[in-house]
């Protein structure tokens, strides 16, 4: 008899994850070869992520946004007409050689941001200019200092009361909510809020936002199907992020957590600890909800200019380690996107299961990051987005060449861009494959 999930082995779990990577359901191949190209890059992924010797170095390109510039559309367009999103992310499909395919998911719905009056995000045609390559992620407090301990004792009554109608504005009316739950007092009493029409309205406008994000997950799913049905599998099966970046990033905003680290520190470490099984509960989800066994996590604040070593250990190793630790056994592969530098920590983040993390790293020398991490993680980075972006194709390529020689020896690497780029040259993205294939070919 099979063995039910509960009972199987973080190993067994993988496996059952890396099986359906190799045979997504529901995906009929465009071709034959489609379909045998597919299952080789993803074998060699899996080689590489577990620290076997694959046939050649993978590559990840840093594309971003660049469909839809590529295109000939912008972010603007793309974030507003999914005809548009289809329509670039699909020519890509088409028109590169690529060992993975960065599915549009971060290309949020600008209808479903104006009908909620987003808070957390400007964007092109929204706070920016129309032509505008990326989002500005607008920071606040958006939990004061002095709120801890109503969020830890009801986190999602203050959710629901307080947080939301910071970040929503089509959600204030919610400030006005009783602070009630359906389990206390008579349950009439809890219904009786939906007799105000200004809290009717925002429910609305919450069921409109919905079917409006449901139009816009068919058009991410339609990009993610035809990229796998023409041999290119899905990098990511979803994201996450480190509880203290979900703080610090969300919640306090960087002067609040800075503050915090100083004056309140114990709050820090109580939330955090909250924060943990709700993170990975959310990962594990998303995960099953995919072909692809690899949830992204971007890491903002524990990069070396952040905060100290001994701040590191203190306030983010620790709740990072345990969601890293949840998914593993869990059987999901961490991509962990460490931004900025992150030399301090190399020594620190060895403690994790072998072959079982991806680290992606920004700035951090990837020599140095292999020395350290060589014989633990798969890693993975980092040609910059500058000469991405302004260099030539010889030169990136020159780059290639001497990543894969420093830090490429007998398997273990991803090449990757340091960031995504957004508008560029498209040859440099092609010489990142035609790097791979001629300076990363393990014999």
């Amino acid at each position: 008899m099979e063995k039910q999930w509960s009972e199987m082995t973080p190993a067994e779990k993988r496996a059952a994850r890396f099986a359906k990577w190799l045979a997504p359901p529901g995906i009929k191949f465009v071709s034959r070869r489609a379909e045998q190209t597919y299952r080789e890059r993803v074998n060699r992924l899996i080689k590489t992520i577990t620290l076997q010797t694959p046939d050649r170095v993978p590559v990840i390109l840093p594309m971003g946004f660049f469909p839809a510039f590529y295109a000939g559309s912008n972010l603007k367009n793309v974030m507003y007409d999914y005809r548009e999103l289809r329509r670039a992310w699909k020519q890509v499909i088409r028109d590169f050689d690529m060992d993975v395919f960065d599915p549009p998911a971060l290309v949020w719905s600008a209808r479903a941001f104006e009908m909620l009056d987003y808070k957390l995000y400007q964007w092109p045609g929204h706070g920016l200019a129309p032509d505008a390559s990326s989002y500005q992620y607008v920071e606040g407090e958006y939990l004061k200092a002095g709120e801890y301990g109503a969020m830890l004792e009801n986190p999602t009554d203050f959710g629901l009361r307080v947080f939301l109608p910071r970040v929503l504005g089509a959600l204030q009316p919610f400030q006005t909510l009783p602070p009630s739950s359906p389990l206390a007092g008579m349950p009439m009493s809890y219904v009786m809020s939906f007799s105000r029409p200004e809290i009717r309205r925002a429910y609305q406008t919450l069921l409109k936002a919905g079917r409006e994000l449901e139009k816009w997950g068919r058009a991410v799913r339609d990009c993610r199907r035809a990229a796998v049905k023409a041999g290119v599998p899905v990098l990511r099966g979803g994201f996450t992020t480190a509880p203290f970046d979900t703080l610090g990033d969300s919640l306090r905003g960087t002067q609040g957590i800075i503050m915090d680290m100083y004056r309140q520190p114990e709050k820090i470490l109580e939330t955090v600890e909250r924060i943990i099984p709700l993170t990975i509960a959310s990962a594990v989800a998303t995960a099953n909800a995919s072909e692809c066994p690899i949830i992204s996590i971007p890491l903002h604040k524990g990069e070396d200019g952040f905060m100290s070593r001994q701040q590191y250990e203190k306030f983010y190793w620790p709740s990072l380690k345990r969601v890293l630790t949840g998914l593993i056994n869990e059987g999901i592969v961490p991509l962990v996107f460490a931004e900025g530098r992150y030399a301090s920590r190399l020594e620190i983040i060895r403690d994790i299961p072998r072959g079982s993390v991806i680290w992606w790293f920004e700035q951090t020398d990837l020599a140095l990051a292999r020395k350290y991490l060589g014989d633990i993680a798969c890693i993975a980075g980092n040609v910059p987005a500058s000469l991405l972006v302004t260099g030539n194709p010889s030169q990136v390529k020159d780059y290639c060449r001497r990543i894969i020689e420093s830090a490429g020896q007998g398997g273990g690497l991803i090449l990757n861009g340091a960031a995504f780029m957004h508008r560029g040259n498209p040859e440099n993205l092609r010489v990142m494959m035609e790097a791979a294939r001629e300076y990363g070919t393990y014999r």
